[in-house]
């Protein structure tokens, strides 16, 4: 039973506070029927009902039943408690490594492309970890790491949402897939979980960077991390969105066409190699199934352990049902006695 801020322990005791009424009526009709002395006529006294001492007297019975009531919330038990949950956590570090060149502008995935498809995706998966460290990787031409893994989501979340392409971030634009890899592999080499993951995205094929391919996969195999590799947007002839300014300010997009190609049969060995998994995303519902499903492959195993500790209050209730019924006897025996 929760009440007034308090569980009451033993509330079955609240139901005595009903008979207190009772008593009141009872005790204030037998203090009535009580005489000091008798005389024959009040007719004098009327005149003085009211006054005096016999207003305290009244008070002084409140105390009294005030004490008692105290008394009985007392018995209820007031208290408090405090839930302490110790977990064990087998978490991983997870470093996410994200293509941001030109080509991720393409508009063949919502909301508006594929860059955009993968921050929200990326972001709704990082919102369904609960002790893993993640970092954040990104690259075109050369690679640069965003965030180094923590446990700060709210910090990923914001620097995800910031992200741009290599144009606009003023960055050298290509696809540096070995250069990329190797970055992401230096961000979990002093790694002290058991489980280190790599989540790999790209839309293209290695066509820059003074890291090979093979070498930055060597790499990352030799500090046992697990790729993930992702393939995003669909193959072949597209058209690749060109923002530009006019002479008064204005934005201006115009398209003109690409091939988009996306090298299946790295990011494949990639994956295999490291004991991962490759995966196709040609719309944005299917990364969407990809994340859930590495996040079902790559879960983090947590026990808890719940200890409960109970404060009591009653003595609080107590300490002024005991002064105010005190109080009552004092009065009683002193300045409010009755007697000839």
């Amino acid at each position: 039973m929760n009440f007034l801020g308090f569980i009451w322990a033993q509330p079955w005791a609240f139901g005595l506070l009903l008979l207190l009424p009772v008593i009141y009526w009872f005790y204030t009709r037998s203090q009535k029927s009580k005489a000091t002395f008798q005389i024959s006529t009040i007719e004098l006294f009327k005149p003085w009902a009211g006054r005096g001492k016999v207003q305290l007297v009244k008070i002084n019975t409140l105390l009294l039943f005030l004490s008692l009531a105290f008394m009985i919330i007392a018995l209820a038990r007031p208290q408090t408690r405090d839930e302490k949950v110790k977990r064990t956590l087998d978490g991983l570090d997870i470093v996410i490594v994200l293509d941001i060149s030109d080509s991720m502008l393409i508009e063949d995935m919502k909301p508006t492309n594929r860059l955009e498809s993968a921050k929200e995706t990326i972001a709704h998966f990082i919102k369904q970890r609960t002790s893993d460290r993640i970092g954040i990787v990104i690259f075109a031409g050369e690679a640069f790491t965003l965030v180094p893994p923590t446990l700060d989501y709210q910090l990923i979340e914001e620097r995800i949402a910031q992200i741009k392409t290599a144009q606009s971030a003023h960055i050298k634009d290509g696809t540096a897939i070995g250069v990329a890899t190797a970055a992401g592999a230096a961000r979990l080499k002093d790694s002290q979980a058991k489980t280190r993951v790599m989540i790999f995205l790209t839309d293209g094929e290695n066509n820059s960077g003074m890291i090979d391919p093979e070498t930055g996969l060597e790499i990352a195999k030799g500090y046992g991390i697990k790729i993930y590799s992702i393939g995003l947007g669909q193959s072949g002839p597209t058209k690749l969105p060109i923002y530009s300014t006019d002479m008064f300010g204005n934005k201006i997009k115009r398209y003109q066409p690409f091939e988009s190609t996306v090298n299946d049969e790295l990011l494949g060995l990639m994956a295999s190699s490291t004991g991962g998994k490759y995966f196709r995303a040609s719309r944005e519902d299917s990364l969407s199934g990809i994340f859930s499903e590495i996040n079902n492959l790559e879960t983090t195993k947590i026990e808890d352990q719940k200890y409960v500790r109970y404060n009591e209050f009653f003595y609080l209730f107590l300490i002024w049902g005991v002064i105010l019924f005190l109080a009552n006897r004092i009065l009683n025996y002193t300045y409010l006695r009755r007697g000839p």
